[in-house]
């Protein structure tokens, strides 16, 4: 299994909606790394829902129930579905990721501007320890 982080803000689709939907397309993604690891991703892994911009925290965890299939007008782009776990306890905040030295490699914070970004096991264990508050 593998980790994932996806970034989406909360006024547009959050952890709330997930829940009530049930699940969703996690589409929409114009970025080719972003792309690319949106391939790279199998049913079974878990991904941390990241609510950006007002909150910046991560809110809950989700899992890729469909691999990618095209998206976009010409299928250049890719999508997965997903859905909720379970809600993290304690949102852990992007300020509280920044001062862990443990999380000082997460892809999230070296490439701050992606929605989707790959989460190593050992990040992933810290992530959950933090979210447990």
């Amino acid at each position: 299994m593998a980790y994932w982080f996806l970034r989406s803000e909360p006024e547009v689709y959050g952890w709330d909606q997930l829940v009530r939907d049930g699940g969703t397309e996690w589409d929409g993604i114009r970025n080719y790394t972003a792309r690319n690891f949106l391939k790279d991703m199998q049913v079974g892994d878990q991904a941390i829902l990241y609510h950006s911009n007002t909150e910046k925290a991560c809110a809950g965890i989700m899992e890729i129930t469909r691999t990618w299939k095209p998206d976009g007008e010409k299928g250049d782009w890719a999508s997965v579905a997903v859905k909720p776990v379970r809600p993290l306890k304690h949102h852990v905040t992007l300020a509280e990721m920044k001062a862990e030295p443990r999380l000082a490699k997460i892809e999230v914070l070296r490439q701050s501007r992606l929605s989707v970004t790959p989460v190593r096991d050992d990040e992933w264990a810290v992530l959950m320890e933090m979210a447990q508050g």
